[in-house]
């Protein structure tokens, strides 16, 4: 069964935190229509403060991306892995995986907080978007609402 993966990674750093910084990276897409990539590929979309958030799209094997996918028993099972450990906020447990049916779609949100481990550097946050459909899908699918939604992102105050 065809899965189709798009991740799309937002970055920033304290900066862009309050006012029109804030209010520039918070109207970043967390959708794209999706683009041909080859069979084992995802779509990945890079979008940072430093770019004034304009998206660069390029692709990554499935492999690469942090990304569990399996099948099971007709459903594709979708759980985002954590990566890297260190930048979680605080945060209740991780909710479980989301088993899909052919047709379905999954958003899911995971945030970061990074600093330097002198301190000499500010605070650094990414958001990573994993839409993932399991099945023939429409180019625009992602620009709608998904079947499941899950917000896993913590304060990062």
């Amino acid at each position: 069964m065809e899965i189709t993966v798009q991740w799309i990674r937002t970055s920033w750093t304290k900066h862009s935190r309050g006012g029109e910084p804030a209010a520039l990276r918070n109207s970043a897409p967390i959708g794209f229509p999706v683009s041909q990539v080859p069979p084992s590929f995802a779509q990945v979309v890079r979008m940072s403060e430093s770019d004034g958030f304009e998206p660069r799209a390029g692709e990554k094997p499935l492999r690469g991306v942090a990304l569990s996918l399996r099948n099971e028993r007709g459903r594709l099972r979708v759980l985002p892995r954590v990566d890297p450990l260190f930048g979680l906020p605080p945060r209740p447990r991780r909710p479980p995986a989301v088993r899909l049916l052919p047709g379905q779609w999954v958003r899911w949100q995971l945030n970061y907080r990074f600093s330097s481990a002198a301190g000499v550097r500010d605070w650094s946050y990414w958001l990573d978007t994993f839409n993932v459909a399991y099945g023939p899908v429409a180019p625009d699918v992602f620009l709608s609402e998904p079947t499941v939604l899950v917000n896993e992102c913590g304060p990062v105050r």
